[in-house]
């Protein structure tokens, strides 16, 4: 990210004279060497330390106003080519955590020793996605949060996004080693779809299922410069499905940051983690840079084996249960209508049986790595020194497990990006394609079920399911007539049918297994397949309207999804992509007055959909400051934001012959809830009497945008000299929230007719020629959800070794005009906390926090549940050799393996320990 910095930035307004005033270690000239200003000699060159003498790595020097720039090594030296032929120019210094300091020179210097001042406030923070216009972090209209490199660096989580719940306010849950969701106040989900993520304004998301998989198609942490997290409502700004908030991954700028880096890391869990970076300025106009990186572990299983919500038998059951990590184990409720072989014992009718099922480690055998590999390269040209061309490709693919309607095992899933952006000072216009693929990814439960209904032996015509149930009522009723009890006959069924079931080591399992996961056919094969494409392209420019601090900033934006999948995950049949698009407008015009005390902002973005109607989404905001140095700031804001329809959620059509998913963009469905179904005389009487069936009708409404306002209050600064604060209050209305409902219906929307539903019973509705089937259908929920919070994150900067932190989050879902049992899929703690330590001493740096999380309810489509309180100690220790170019690194998470799932049908996130070595050239 480059920073364009102002006075208003600098605590010291500099003239012409290169002194730093109020530093306790003066910015000094050390040899004043008059050289001609020619291409041969124009360089400038010197150090950058702390108050202390002490070199300061990493830190930025720019030339003011400019993309040229460049940064320390590890020894605190920088080099760089200036012109003097249009006058003087202006360096800034700065680096996270110290005052950014300014120098005017009229020549160039080759020995310019800078110090630099700890900042407790901060002062010299900036993020530019608060407001997508360069702004101090203290001065930001809403609650946003700023994670440094120098912090990225020290996160010990395998996955980036996972070490964000060290922050206030924002919830991560990981699914798996290498997939974690992120939200911010409330409404966690699997696949993070209320919050954008962006990587330099690339949106990370698969464009089939408008689902972000954490960092796995991310940017290696060694190219990260810096990481801003909006909480709350941004689609002002950012426009659709910027609900929750955005997370903008800032990469490093190979004009400014040059050399070989490279990272190994190996620990617990067979980790082994690769990342190398090589940036060059090949002349003062073009730079390059290439990262790659690869990622292996063993990946953590999921094993609950408690019963799911739906089960209809508790755990221990002689009938069986639905457990939340076992998959086929279904169901199969004994009735008159549907006659067993010898037929059904009438003492079952009502009874449901379950198949014992297979577990997750015996599904996915032997293909539990979980890996990452990504590869970018990038080309910048500076057509001036204000305004820089950047052409980007970018390859990443990846294997982890993800859960949402179900657990899928996702292996080589992946994208391909590419982007060419003009940038100047004054905005920019951005072009970039992203397209998704899904390797050999497979889904859990349709194998388990698909492994239970194949034949016994190929060719036949029993399925181990079928051999399952009537082994169980054959044995029940032999067991009857033996002259044993129910309750002693149903464990005899049970243990025989479960011995008939097909056991995992015999070579039949592992055939099918492999057979039926790497089969994409929806109701034979368990694989996964789309391969669709996103085309954004968006513009922004900014104004200076006066001289009195007004200011306006206009863009747009237009983007289309080409979706594919062959009619196996879409409706688009007969292999033509479907089309579906969106675009919008925006503005905001900000002014500051009182002496630039007050700062008044008003956003407003219209979007218009194809198949949604047209959405604007206000934002108002003012922040006032006070005190001496403006450390205490103030701020308040109304916004709305909105959220539309998945790609799944519109255009789903993904027939696994016992039900079809399917989306609603069209007229909407009318069928029966499932409910009917345990009534055979109903159904049978309405072949007569079709009114009977009324008070089972069900009928959802097409799809609609989902909606939030949110008003909000905050502080931010410094309450003491060495103790920042941050702190926000919230309260939020949710409208037309999406859901999904399971019924009885007609394909085509309409309702189906009593024959239909008598022609469709015996089969459960898995006729694939009829159009009466079991649909899993999107519908928006028509009831208000109201909710409010706080957020509070205190910083104690004791000393440069020592510097303590801590954050509390409260969440509360008001539940006063609810109906009982009324799902709201809030899925999030009411209280959590942070308590950390870091510092730096010398040429050692850590860093330490403990996470503790309070149990909650979580509804996901895959199972609901209760979580119990989790808790995670994370550490981090480095030590550099400045002599060897090279830092020796330890880190673990979760060191004292305590409960951490953080995610109903989830793993336990277990201790992970590394060791590691990073070297920077």
């Amino acid at each position: 990210m480059h920073h364009y910095y102002s006075a208003a930035l600098a605590l010291t307004a500099l003239a012409s004279e290169p002194a730093l005033a109020g530093s306790s270690l003066p910015a000094t000239i050390t040899a004043h060497l008059p050289v001609a200003v020619n291409e041969a000699e124009r360089s400038l060159a010197g150090t950058v330390l702390n108050d202390e003498g002490e070199p300061l790595p990493g830190a930025t020097v720019f030339i003011k106003g400019t993309f040229v720039g460049t940064s320390t090594d590890q020894k605190g030296n920088f080099r760089l080519d200036a012109s003097f032929e249009n006058g003087p120019v202006t360096l800034v210094f700065s680096y996270v955590g110290y005052d950014t300091r300014e120098i005017k020179l009229e020549a160039p210097e080759l020995a310019i020793n800078v110090g630099l001042s700890p900042s407790a406030t901060l002062l010299n923070e900036t993020v530019v996605s608060a407001s997508r216009v360069e702004e101090n972090i203290l001065r930001a209209p809403v609650t946003i949060e700023k994670v440094s490199s120098q912090q990225i660096e020290k996160l010990p989580n395998p996955e980036i996004l996972s070490g964000l719940g060290q922050l206030k306010g924002l919830d991560v849950s990981s699914a798996s080693m290498l997939f974690t969701s992120v939200s911010t106040r409330g409404f966690n989900t699997a696949k993070s779809e209320r919050v954008i993520q962006l990587v330099d304004y690339m949106d990370t998301a698969l464009p089939s299922l408008n689902l972000s998989p954490g960092n796995l198609v991310g940017i290696p942490e060694l190219d990260m410069e810096s990481i801003e997290i909006i909480h709350g409502p941004a689609s002002a700004l950012y426009g659709s499905n910027a609900l929750s908030g955005v997370i903008l991954f800032n990469s490093k700028d190979p004009f400014v940051y040059e050399g070989l880096s490279v990272r190994l890391r190996g620990g617990q869990r067979d980790l082994l983690d690769g990342q190398v970076r090589y940036a060059k300025k090949l002349t003062e106009k073009l730079a390059i840079k290439v990262n790659a990186s690869a990622f292996r572990a063993n990946d953590w299983i999921a094993d609950n084996l408690d019963a799911t919500q739906s089960s209809a038998n508790p755990r221990g059951s002689t009938l069986g249960y639905n457990a939340v990590n076992r998959y086929g184990d279904n169901g199969y409720t004994f009735n008159q209508m549907q006659q067993l072989p010898g037929g059904t014992n009438p003492e079952l009718y009502g009874k449901t049986a379950y198949l014992p099922g297979f577990s997750e480690g015996e599904l996915i055998a032997d293909d539990n790595r979980t890996t990452s590999y990504r590869i970018q390269g990038a080309v910048s040209y500076l057509l001036r020194n204000d305004l820089k061309l950047t052409v980007e490709a970018k390859h990443a693919e990846g294997t982890a497990t993800y859960q949402n309607i179900s657990r899928f095992r996702v292996k080589g899933l992946g994208t391909n990006q590419y982007r060419a952006e003009l940038k100047s000072s004054k905005g920019f216009l951005r072009l970039y394609t992203t397209e998704d693929f899904t390797g050999n990814s497979y889904e859990l439960n349709q194998l388990g079920t698909l492994i239970q209904n194949s034949p016994l032996t190929e060719g036949g015509s029993v399925s181990y399911a079928q051999q399952f149930f009537g082994t169980y009522n054959a044995v029940y009723s032999q067991a009857r007539r033996n002259g044993l009890p129910a309750d002693a006959a149903l464990a005899a069924a049970q243990t025989a049918a479960n011995q008939v079931q097909l056991p995992t080591s015999n070579p039949r399992f592992a055939t099918l297994r492999n057979t039926i996961a790497n089969d994409q056919q929806p109701g034979r094969g368990a694989q996964q397949y789309f391969n669709s494409f996103l085309h954004d392209i968006s513009g922004q420019r900014s104004f200076q309207l006066s001289e009195r601090g007004t200011n306006l900033t206009v863009g747009a934006a237009y983007r289309q999804y080409r979706l594919g999948s062959n009619g196996l995950l879409f409706a688009d049949k007969e292999g033509k992509r479907l089309k579906n698009h969106e675009y919008g407008a925006y503005g905001q015009l900000t002014q500051t007055l009182l002496q630039e005390r007050l700062k008044l902002a008003f956003a407003g973005r219209v979007d218009e959909f194809k198949n949604f109607k047209a959405a604007f989404s206000p934002r108002a905001s003012a922040v006032y400051t006070v005190g001496q140095n403006k450390q205490h700031n103030f701020r308040v804001s109304y916004g709305r934001a909105f959220r539309s329809p998945s790609q799944t959620e519109q255009y789903f059509y993904n027939d696994i012959r016992t039900g079809v998913l399917i989306g609603n963009v069209g007229n909407g469905f009318q069928g029966y809830n499932l409910s009917l179904f345990n009534s055979p005389q109903t159904l049978a009487a309405a072949q007569s009497n079709p009114a009977v069936l009324q008070p089972y009708e069900y009928t959802i409404a097409p799809l609609k945008l989902e909606r939030v306002n949110t008003g909000e209050i905050g502080y931010k600064g410094a309450l003491l000299p060495n103790v920042y604060a941050d702190v926000s209050y919230y309260r939020s209305q949710y409208h037309d929230f999406i859901g999904a409902q399971t019924f009885v219906g007609n394909t085509d929307g309409s309702r189906p007719t009593p024959q239909q539903l008598s022609a469709g019973y015996s089969t459960a509705y898995t006729d694939q020629s009829k159009p009466t089937r079991v649909l899993y259908a999107y519908y928006n929920n028509n009831r208000e959800v109201r909710t409010q919070g706080v957020t509070a994150g205190l910083t104690y900067y004791f000393r440069r070794f020592l510097n303590i932190t801590g954050n509390y989050s409260l969440n509360v879902l008001d539940r006063s005009s609810l109906p009982s049992g009324f799902q709201t899929f809030f899925n999030t703690p009411k209280h959590k906390y942070n308590v950390g330590a870091n510092g730096q001493a010398g040429n050692l740096s850590y860093t330490v926090n403990y996470r503790w999380v309070q149990g909650h309810l979580q509804e996901m489509p895959f199972a609901t549940g209760t979580i119990t309180d989790y808790s995670t100690t994370d550490a981090y220790v480095g030590y550099t050799v400045p002599k060897l170019k090279s830092t020796f690194q330890a880190g673990v998470t979760n060191a004292f393996n305590t409960n951490n799932v953080q995610v109903f049908g989830g793993p336990q996130i277990g201790r992970l320990g590394y060791l590691g070595l990073r070297f920077d050239l």
